[in-house]
């Protein structure tokens, strides 16, 4: 996903893109097939991810763009993805650990364990870590 904002980085959530495409292509490949990468912008305007309601709400747009992604949405001829589920926690556990915010990280660990969190390389804060 691309996030366009002068607080946060616009590369960072570009690796949920290639992440989903992992997730949809994630099944056995026959020789026909083609690799396709999906992406989607996620539109940051008006929120400080740095303070805890900003981060809520940038949580919110990135876990319906991963059902975005992961569903039927900019899916036309493509096979469904095996696992949504598995499609959309991955794709949110990328974005969260490209971004390196803390506060959006702290938001993903009240709905995420650390076990999680670490599966998915997402740099745990000391402070969220002590929650």
């Amino acid at each position: 996903m691309n996030i366009r904002a002068p607080s946060l980085n616009a590369k960072a959530f570009t690796c949920v893109a290639a992440l989903a495409a992992c997730a949809l292509l994630s099944g056995p490949l026959q020789a026909e097939e083609r690799i396709v990468t999906v992406k989607v912008s996620v539109n940051t305007a008006g929120l400080d991810a740095g303070q805890p309601a900003g981060a809520r709400q940038l949580y919110g747009r990135l876990q319906h763009a991963a059902k975005f992604l992961c569903g039927r949405g900019m899916r036309v001829g493509l096979q469904p993805v095996d696992d949504f589920a598995g499609c959309v926690e991955s794709a949110i556990g990328e974005a969260v650990r490209s971004a390196h915010l803390p506060q959006l990280t702290i938001e993903y660990l009240s709905t995420h364990t650390l076990q999680q969190a670490t599966t998915h390389g997402i740099d745990v804060p000391v402070l969220a870590a002590a929650k």
